[in-house]
């Protein structure tokens, strides 16, 4: 499925192809909620690098978190994920890394492309949410307090949903 994201200002517009297009994945992490937006998770999909096209390339710019956990960081002690918003507007756009440089995972919430609505949804690194976030979660929804051992290809693959838009 092709998806089409765009920031709020419209400096800048992207497509990438992916097979695992549905939002189901709520991150409560420190760095999701605090560079994704004000709703105390963030939601990413996964897309093909390769497939990546951007317009507006002068208008980005890239994150890096910093941590303590030099273990799963490089030299510079910075992460390897490079999390990339508009410059202009704030606006997060995806998420690339070295880790895994065959896809980006776009954040939901750029997405113009309307996307298909999950089946059930996952919550994750619920360890590290806010304390006043509340946790919206049928009671069929998968709750973890860290990162889950099934990734989104997996999840998409077990419910019969990669490559099915």
């Amino acid at each position: 499925m092709k998806l089409e994201g765009s920031c709020h200002c419209g400096a800048v517009h992207f497509s990438v192809e992916s097979d695992t297009p549905y939002p189901y994945n709520r991150c409560y992490c420190s760095i999701c909620r605090k560079t994704a937006g004000g709703g105390g998770y963030a939601i990413n999909i996964m897309g093909r690098a390769d497939s990546l096209k951007v317009t507006g390339e002068d208008s980005l710019s890239v994150y890096r978190s910093a941590s303590n956990d030099r273990a799963s960081y490089e030299d510079d002690g910075l992460s390897p994920a490079k999390r990339f918003f508009c410059k202009n507007c704030g606006t997060a756009l995806w998420v690339h890394g070295s880790d895994w440089p065959d896809f980006i995972y776009p954040f939901a919430s750029a997405m113009d492309t309307p996307l298909p609505e999950a089946p059930e949804t996952t919550h994750l690194m619920l360890g590290s949410k806010a304390s006043w976030v509340s946790v919206d979660a049928a009671e069929h929804d998968a709750k973890f307090d860290e990162y889950p051992d099934t990734g989104i290809e997996s999840w998409h693959r077990q419910r019969g949903l990669f490559g099915n838009i």
